[in-house]
């Protein structure tokens, strides 16, 4: 089964850490989000990606042309022509990359609907966003989806807090302070969907202005045809600044509930 990841967005709101760059190129430690987005479908042996590109799309094809060069620590020989010694053995990836010129204003529904020519014959095919990490069990999520034989799985996840949350006691004293925590009601769009490939036929176009998480899903769900998978374990947008440092201090810290790879 494929993998679509949507790559095209510009990441308005997160400019400040590199406006040269497409947002899924935004790194987390050493390597970009994107890398950790793909390496958790790889870990539950899921290997072919179609990434949907938009703007700046060429940095994200000179990445994956230039793959090996650019993830490991490398020695060159100038005195043979060619000759690059590569010294991270587990940098290797059996990963197959389709990348795709999607429209640079195109929206997340046309970008879909563009890319189906790529699925092949694959009856069922993964999506999700090329900003966002999670602890999430994809071989689960999959499982979930060809047991309900409906046509979508969305991925519902619990949005973390805007601000920290203090529980205080009657004297005022705070008795528990959490930074950013995870809101316990209600659940939203986390990605991380698994669509059958009629989906595209029937409720999507190449249409520039077509969103995914308007008319097309709403409709989807009032057909009677879009299930929730409930992820209650880590997930995290990098939609600013600040959520770019949790991810990168988590990681620095060795304590990212995403690395679900050895």
């Amino acid at each position: 089964m494929k993998t679509v990841i949507l790559c095209g967005g510009q990441g308005t709101r997160i400019r400040d850490v590199n406006e040269n760059m497409p947002k899924p190129m935004i790194p987390i430690g050493r390597q970009p989000i994107l890398w950790h987005i793909m390496k958790i479908y790889s870990a539950c042996g899921f290997n072919e990606f179609i990434l949907c590109l938009g703007y700046k799309g060429q940095v994200i094809k000179e990445f994956f042309l230039n793959y090996y060069t650019m993830v490991s620590d490398i020695t060159v020989d100038l005195s043979t022509p060619n000759a690059i010694e590569y010294h991270d053995g587990d940098s290797r990836a059996d990963w197959k990359v389709t990348l795709v010129d999607t429209g640079v204003d195109t929206m997340t529904g046309g970008r879909v609907a563009r890319v189906k020519k790529h699925l092949g014959n694959d009856e069922d095919f993964m999506l999700t966003y090329g900003d966002g990490l999670a602890d999430i069990d994809i071989k689960a999520l999959v499982k979930f989806h060809k047991s309900h034989g409906k046509m979508v799985t969305v991925t519902g996840v619990h949005p973390a807090g805007r601000f920290g949350e203090m529980e205080l006691a009657e004297n005022n004293m705070v008795k528990s302070f959490a930074e950013k925590p995870q809101v316990s009601e209600g659940r939203i769009n986390g990605g991380f969907l698994v669509m059958r490939r009629e989906f595209i036929d029937r409720y999507l176009s190449e249409e520039p202005d077509l969103i995914l998480e308007q008319a097309p899903l709403s409709q989807c769900a009032k057909d009677e045809k879009l299930v929730s998978f409930n992820h209650d374990g880590f997930w995290q947008p990098m939609d600013t600044y600040r959520e770019y440092q949790i991810l990168n201090r988590l990681w620095a810290e060795g304590n990212a509930p995403w690395k679900v790879w050895n």
